[in-house]
């Protein structure tokens, strides 16, 4: 009875599949260096957003050795914009890895693909699937939710236990024959079809067999044991103008944001009269307040930033304390990689800086 149910699932799926594909441009590309970086720019990236990076990632670096011998700066900057920096440097080191220690090759096996840094089960079995066509199930978060649903599994999906469980239940209703057709079925049917808020429930096919319909739990699956809560982090960026220039330095810290630049920062409990409060490496007498900012705000998975911005002007040169700091030109900004909140600010043109 259970395998008749998997292979219901299995055939619907892919009966959906051969008329409801999206069209995207890393479909149906068998080069694994292709595949790899489309999975990557897509962690935790919706594919509107990802698409426009996909290109031009591919276009900048069409192969593994041009992006492995491109500047970390470089990198970054295309980057810019997308989040979760740690992929591009993931996405950077392993490409290095590859072109030297692996001379260039791609592995070819799951277990292989399981060892580049930045690649986990999901992405490692999404890439055996569409670039070598072995039978390893991809398990993300549409796949948790389709699965949760047709199924009605309530173990929450943030847990040790589900995790396996999905897992489990991904590979067995696998079409094993064609392993990366089944795999994208579902992570379309996920994205498209089966969505979190607005399921097309009615037009389903599957719904005759899916417990979440029959039994009215659509809106409660898939479940999730914790409730996220965010810390709040409180940054006043000085804007330092120095005749044509205005000062920067590079986050190195093991922190949000790591290689990326930024405005010289004071980190406070909260929203606070800078001046007032003092810097070690600075020294605000010598500074003339031109502007100060209303508060931005940017979500992170784990994180409020509140930033506010501050902009002095100066004529005295190198008054800054400390080697993390660099003068550059004003209107060379823009060759900098800057974290999504410093770059909506400069867009805005609420400084006098262009």
């Amino acid at each position: 009875m259970e395998e008749d149910k998997n292979l219901y699932f299995q055939k619907k799926i892919l009966d959906w599949f051969a008329t409801h594909h999206r069209p995207l441009p890393w479909k149906g590309v068998r080069n694994p260096y292709i595949i790899w970086l489309s999975e990557i720019i897509l962690q935790q990236t919706t594919v509107a957003q990802g698409t426009a990076y996909f290109e031009k990632f591919r276009q900048h670096y069409p192969s593994v050795s041009d992006l492995a011998n491109a500047p970390s700066d470089d990198v970054m900057k295309l980057w810019e914009g997308l989040g979760y920096y740690s992929r591009a440097r993931n996405l950077h080191a392993t490409a290095k890895h590859i072109a030297t220690e692996l001379n260039g090759a791609f592995p070819t096996t799951y277990e292989g693909i399981l060892t580049l840094k930045g690649v986990g089960p999901y992405t490692a079995a999404a890439i055996a699937s569409f670039a070598y066509d072995l039978p390893h199930a991809v398990v993300d978060g549409n796949v948790y939710r389709v699965l949760s649903r047709f199924f009605g599994i309530e173990t929450p999906i943030d847990t040790t236990e589900a995790k396996h469980q999905f897992a489990a239940l991904a590979d067995a209703v696998l079409d094993k024959s064609r392993p990366a057709d089944f795999n994208q079925a579902m992570m379309d049917f996920g994205a498209t079809h089966c969505t979190p808020a607005t399921p097309k429930c009615v037009q389903c096919p599957l719904k005759t067999e899916c417990v979440a319909f029959k039994e009215d739990k659509v809106a409660v699956l898939p479940k999730k044991s914790k409730k996220m809560v965010r810390k709040t982090r409180f940054f006043n960026y000085l804007v330092i103008n120095e005749n044509d220039g205005v000062y920067i330095q590079k986050r190195t810290e093991k922190d949000i944001w790591q290689d990326l630049y930024e405005f010289p920062m004071i980190e406070t409990d909260e929203l606070a009269d800078i001046l007032r409060g003092g810097s070690e490496f600075v020294d605000f007498q010598k500074l003339t307040l031109v502007k100060q900012s209303q508060p931005y705000q940017q979500l992170l998975t784990h994180q409020k930033i509140v930033a506010v911005f501050w902009e002095f002007s100066t004529s005295q040169a190198d008054i800054l304390r400390g080697e993390v700091f660099q003068k550059i030109r004003r209107e060379d900004l823009k060759n900098f990689a800057f974290p999504k909140i410093i770059d909506i600010y400069l867009k805005e043109k609420v400084l006098t800086l262009f």
